[in-house]
């Protein structure tokens, strides 16, 4: 599965548009944030998301869990989301 890897430049309409595109395909869309400004963006594009599918009778539900991740040889803890659809 592709993870989204967002950093606090992230556009949200942009990883909105990819998390849909995920859920439609897959069921599911995984992120990974390291940071809060990270976490923002990803959270402002799970809730544009949702609404881009919500007029096909979709819900998406965020499941947040600790993720460890290594950046320039450093073990980071993040934030991973995982985003499904309830219909």
């Amino acid at each position: 599965m592709e993870v989204l890897k967002i950093s606090s430049k992230s556009n949200p309409n942009s990883v909105a548009g990819a998390i849909a595109g995920l859920v439609k395909e897959t069921n599911k869309a995984e992120m990974q944030a390291i940071g809060a400004g990270a976490l923002n963006q990803a959270v402002k594009a799970v809730a544009i998301a949702r609404g881009f599918v919500a007029p096909a009778g979709v819900d998406l539900v965020c499941i947040p869990a600790f993720a460890e991740v290594i950046v320039e040889g450093e073990e980071r803890t993040g934030i991973k989301l995982i985003v499904e659809c309830r219909k």
